[in-house]
């Protein structure tokens, strides 16, 4: 059985994206840190499109459990193959870098940065082995042309980018492609604090993105005629930055 991990996939773009990955015939591995009641909503989704899926509870920022949770799964589910792996679990904690804590630098880096690492490293034997995989992270437009008050976040996402970009010359033999997605403001439970109606005005097409639009690159990235195509950044931004 093909099946699709997604970290961070009970909400927002995390959910478009197992939806998305649903619709081509995936059995969906859901990844969630604590809410379980999102992650369920997420897998019933999943189901309405003809799907299979199930839900996994660890936290990327937290090497043990990623090693205790996916590496169990992956130890007792030898008919099911990990061909999908979608890096999107991120958190933000802005600040301006001289009143920024240790644990907001902390936090941010270990779930973006050290939960690509950890989580990739697991998932990525198999690829190996099978010789064909699709990885895909979520970084962000911060990622690429850095955002005031968003050190960390721009720091972690910049460091995903630069990841993608190496892991990918390791891996090209093996029919293993590896891109980075960055979205640019798109309406979801971290961007609904800003006045979209100011905003706008920044952005090209003068609108927020939706989960859906970025979930739709996902799905170009992962068909095997994307095979040509490794190390890329995509923006999904509306024209904001590129």
């Amino acid at each position: 059985m093909k099946c699709a991990l997604v970290t961070g996939g009970s909400r927002g773009i995390g959910r478009a994206i197992c939806v998305k990955l649903a619709e081509l015939g995936y059995h969906v591995l859901i990844n969630y840190k604590g809410n379980e009641a999102a992650a369920a909503e997420t897998l019933e989704l999943v189901k309405t499109k003809g799907a299979t899926g199930e839900t996994l509870q660890f936290d990327v920022a937290d090497k043990t459990a990623i090693k205790e949770v996916l590496g169990s799964w992956i130890e007792h589910n030898n008919d099911k193959t990990i061909e999908v792996l979608v890096n999107n679990a991120g958190i933000k904690n802005d600040g301006l870098m001289f009143w920024m804590k240790d644990e907001q630098w902390d936090d941010v880096i270990r779930t973006s940065l050290d939960g690509f690492f950890y989580t990739t490293r697991l998932v990525i034997n198999n690829m190996l082995t099978k010789r064909y995989g699709r990885i895909i992270n979520i970084v962000s437009v911060s990622g690429l042309k850095g955002t005031p008050g968003q050190v960390n976040y721009s720091a972690a996402k910049s460091g995903v980018i630069g990841a993608t970009k190496a892991l990918a010359q390791e891996v090209g033999k093996r029919n293993i492609t590896v891109n980075a997605i960055a979205p640019g403001f798109i309406k979801t439970d971290m961007t609904e604090d800003l006045d979209e109606s100011q905003l706008k005005a920044m952005i090209p097409v003068n609108r927020f993105g939706t989960p859906e639009e970025v979930a739709h690159v996902v799905g170009f990235l992962v068909a095997k005629e994307a095979a040509y195509i490794t190390g890329e950044v995509i923006s999904v931004n509306g024209g904001l930055y590129s």
